[in-house]
């Protein structure tokens, strides 16, 4: 749900502060919630999938039986999370100490520093770990190698590794999957649609991805629901899709939707990146003698950071359009939603409006025509055919 705002001076608020960003993660969704909330944003979470547990997957028993009865060569760990929870999962089934004397006598390779350490905390040590932790450089070792006759289980970690599978049967591989957790659609979807209707009508200002099933589940909901044209639209003009690494944007790259990602495919990185992205795109117009910045559901007033009901954000982004020109009444009704068709609406919103800016002078009445931005007069020029 929204967070709700007040007036606040420069410097109490963070970077994000008058922005709306949705959390589409059911995993470390609190953890970046928090991130975003400490940095000014109102968050919006709704999980677009659940993990199944791990003790209750019938795949993962079926496939570590299967390693057990016929030891593998090569292992490929990708997660720390999915590898811990693969050791506590054996554990649970009386497997644990049988799966770890397996993996003592295979090569073992760490997709990077973090699965590194859950591999360590494990009593065990890899044979080889990329600093980068890419799975291209894990792909490229293993053909180095070759693995032409060689049985290599991979820890799956519930997002597509293009290619990578198919890159190592084409090599001579025998490939086996251990799907350490799965991903199921969540069991209330009431949440998923409340956020893709606030996409779609552009209460969002970003919306976050962390796993790739995560966007497929939410474009698959939008399609069930047949605004998949709509929700393709605002991602591609209004609200900001913003994914934790290159995999995780697939589904979306895949619908044309343009995407940002951190160089490093972390939350606080990608929490960083917003940081930067959002302001960037918020409009600063020079309005009778004040800096005047619109930002997502909240307007920067020279230092104060003024919170602007839904009706009043609406009329503001209408006015700024053409900033300096006279915008009629009826333009202006037919930005507010939901308006109907009394031009009343227009006066009682801009009230409104006005009273939320705290300095009513920035919107000036032209009568009987319809309202305007006090722009300042040197700006006239700049703004004259905006």
């Amino acid at each position: 749900m929204y967070d709700e705002l007040q007036p606040t001076d420069r410097h109490d608020h963070g970077p994000l502060a008058g922005f709306t960003v949705g959390v589409t993660a059911a995993r470390r969704a609190e953890e970046l919630g928090a991130l975003l909330q400490r940095r000014g944003a109102a968050v919006i979470h709704a999980p677009a999938l659940r993990i199944v547990p791990l003790s209750d997957d019938s795949e993962l028993l079926a496939a570590t039986k299967g390693l057990l009865d016929v030891a593998p060569d090569v292992v490929v760990a990708t997660t720390a999370i999915g590898f811990r929870g693969w050791i506590e999962a054996a554990d649970g089934w009386g497997l644990g100490e049988a799966l770890l004397d397996r993996l003592r006598g295979v090569e073992l390779l760490a997709r990077g520093p973090k699965v590194k350490g859950a591999v360590r905390a494990a009593g065990l040590t890899e044979d080889w770990s990329p600093s980068s932790e890419s799975m291209a450089e894990v792909l490229d070792r293993l053909l180095e190698e070759g693995v032409d006759g060689r049985r290599v289980a991979l820890q799956l970690h519930g997002e597509p590794l293009p290619g990578f599978v198919e890159a190592l049967r084409a090599g001579g591989a025998e490939v086996v999957g251990v799907p350490v957790y799965r991903w199921m659609p969540p069991e209330d979807i009431a949440p998923v649609d409340r956020l893709l209707d606030a996409t779609v009508s552009r209460g969002l200002d970003a919306l976050t991805f962390t796993s790739a099933p995560a966007a497929a589940s939410l474009l698959g909901r939008a399609e069930d629901r047949g605004l998949l044209p709509e929700l393709l639209d605002a991602l591609n003009h209004d609200v900001l899709a913003a994914c934790v690494g290159p995999v995780t944007a697939l589904p979306l790259q895949a619908r044309g939707v343009e995407t940002v990602q951190p160089e490093r495919f972390r939350l606080g990185p990608l929490v960083q990146l917003l940081c930067q992205e959002l302001p960037s795109r918020a409009r600063t117009l020079p309005i009778a003698g004040h800096r005047v910045e619109i930002r997502g559901h909240a307007v920067m007033v020279d230092d104060a950071l003024r919170p602007v009901p839904p009706a009043g954000m609406s009329l503001l982004r209408a006015l700024s359009r053409r900033p300096g020109w006279v915008v009629a009444r009826a333009d202006l009704l037919r930005a507010l939603p939901g308006a109907g068709r009394d031009e009343h609406a227009v006066e009682t919103a801009m009230a409104r409006l006005r009273t939320a800016l705290g300095v009513p002078k920035l919107i000036q009445t032209v009568v009987k025509r319809g309202y305007r931005l006090a722009l300042d007069p040197a700006a006239d020029s700049k703004y004259a055919d905006a």
